[in-house]
């Protein structure tokens, strides 16, 4: 099982920075999205929506499983290719002490899965856990950049 942990403090609300890593769309900033946003049969945000994201090598679609805005939301993957195991994925937004320059959130972002033995296993783990964290903080990054003043 790979647990990968990012976390970063965003100079804006924790509303704005909810509802700005909440919008698939904005995933795109991510180095390997090439197409994201949600599915076509998929319900407004909230549990249940689902998330379609393809990216250099790989799509999948994430389910959210619990959305509380603008404290967190978690997901899960329903499907993709290449395969993953159990992938759940928690978003915690954390308002942080008030600055002269405005509000600050902090958020941590939290997910853990595995791959099959016929998705490549632990050779794929190896691969995907370095690529992941890398694209995680490009997201943190472009909503600091699209969010903070």
């Amino acid at each position: 099982m790979v647990t990968i942990h990012v976390e970063r403090t965003i100079a804006a609300p924790p509303e704005q920075v909810f509802a700005w890593l909440a919008n698939p769309a904005n995933l795109i900033v991510a180095p390997m999205v090439v197409r994201t946003g949600w599915a076509k049969d998929s319900a407004a945000p909230g549990v249940g929506a689902v998330r379609a994201v393809v990216a250099t090598g790989m799509w999948f679609r994430e389910e959210i499983t619990a959305y509380d805005p603008p404290r967190s939301y978690s997901y899960r993957i329903v499907r993709a290719a290449p395969a993953f195991n159990n992938h759940s994925g928690t978003l915690t937004f954390t308002p942080s002490t008030f600055t002269p320059s405005g509000n600050r959130t902090h958020v941590d972002w939290t997910i853990s899965y595995s791959h099959p033995v016929h998705a490549g296993g632990r050779a794929m783990e190896a691969v995907s856990s370095r690529l992941l964290p890398w694209n995680f903080r490009a997201i943190l990054a472009g909503c600091a950049k699209a969010l903070e003043r």
